[in-house]
């Protein structure tokens, strides 16, 4: 991470004019092996002399406290100073400074006239954060349009989360005119990156047959990439596949693994149909954990089958059901 933002920010600023390289080559020689105090001590003259980029790179060190005390009221000092010059990266994160309040007053104001002024140089980030700024009504007048403006800058420099959101827009008609097509056009380029909300969303599409046709295999293709990256209702939508055979061949087993990964995320559904699953065979135990844990987040269904369950159970039973609930801890993807 230390590298890329040397790396992104030395990419961006081979216009500037640099009167003071050989003191930024050393300091960047001294920051890539991670000998901070060093990179700080050579990039300071430069930086007090007008140097941008190392004007930038002391911001850095003071926004994250490497090879110095951590100082957000310094950091914005520096980022300021090479904002000031033009520095995009420097210009966005002056910006997001100001949005968080760190090492400054927040401001809204300043939050967006600092990114936009990112963005217009064609900093992808910025383009994204400043598409975000007019979804959302936040320093600006809410604006779809703008958003959907903006959300297209970045995505078209294959920012990924800006194509998700691109493929979110034109599939709700937010800020254009609704089309499915386009959605799956941008949904594809995000899941192709490997994003896996995007992955999901393709599926779905497919599955629906909206903008494209109709096509189960190749729904069932993108709802295991997602769910292989943990979106819960990916791996039940992929369980719902494997026990209907919709788009792979029926396999049981496999739609109770997928039901079972989707379950100990908390996803309700999954829970309940767990519990179905294990009142079948009697298990009584287990199936009144699993629609103790759906029940308490709101679904009907599962009260109504754990009362019934519990019809079945010993006293004793039923307190070791409810001490599974009690103890039980969603798993992380």
């Amino acid at each position: 991470m230390k590298r890329f933002l040397l790396a992104a920010f030395v990419g961006l600023a081979t216009c500037l004019v640099l009167p003071a390289q050989a003191g930024f080559d050393e300091g960047k020689a001294a920051y890539e092996r991670g000998d901070y105090a060093v990179a700080l001590r050579e990039w300071r003259l430069p930086a007090e002399q007008g140097d941008a980029k190392s004007q930038f790179m002391l911001g850095i060190m003071y926004e994250k406290g490497w090879g110095v005390t951590q100082d957000s009221a310094k950091a914005v000092k520096w980022f300021r100073k090479a904002a000031e010059q033009g520095v995009a990266l420097a210009q966005y994160n002056l910006g997001v400074m100001y949005a968080n309040g760190q090492g400054i007053a927040k401001d809204d104001d300043e939050t967006v006239w600092w990114i936009r002024k990112a963005a217009e140089q064609g900093y992808a980030q910025a383009q994204y954060t400043l598409a975000l700024t007019y979804a959302k009504g936040r320093g600006v007048a809410q604006d779809d349009s703008q958003a959907v403006k903006w959300f297209r800058k970045a995505a078209e420099q294959g920012f990924v989360l800006a194509q998700y959101t691109l493929g979110v827009a034109y599939e709700k008609g937010q800020g254009v005119t609704q089309d499915y097509a386009e959605a799956m056009k941008w949904y594809h380029k995000a899941a192709d990156q490997g994003y896996a909300q995007a992955q999901h969303n393709l599926a779905l599409m497919y599955t629906g047959g909206l903008g494209t046709t109709k096509d189960n295999a190749e729904a069932v293709k993108w709802y295991r990439k997602a769910a292989e990256q943990g979106v819960a209702l990916a791996q039940y939508t992929l369980g719902l596949a494997y026990e209907k055979g919709q788009g792979v061949d029926m396999d049981d087993g496999w739609a109770v693994r997928w039901y079972r990964k989707a379950a100990e995320q908390g996803y309700a559904q999954a829970q309940y149909t767990l519990g179905n699953r294990h009142s079948a065979i009697q298990d009584y135990v287990q199936a009144l954990m699993w629609f103790n844990l759906a029940a308490a987040k709101g679904e009907e269904n599962a009260r109504k089958r754990r009362d019934n369950v519990a019809k079945k159970m010993t006293p004793a039973q039923i307190a070791e059901a409810q001490r599974l609930a009690r103890e039980w801890r969603p798993k992380k993807p």
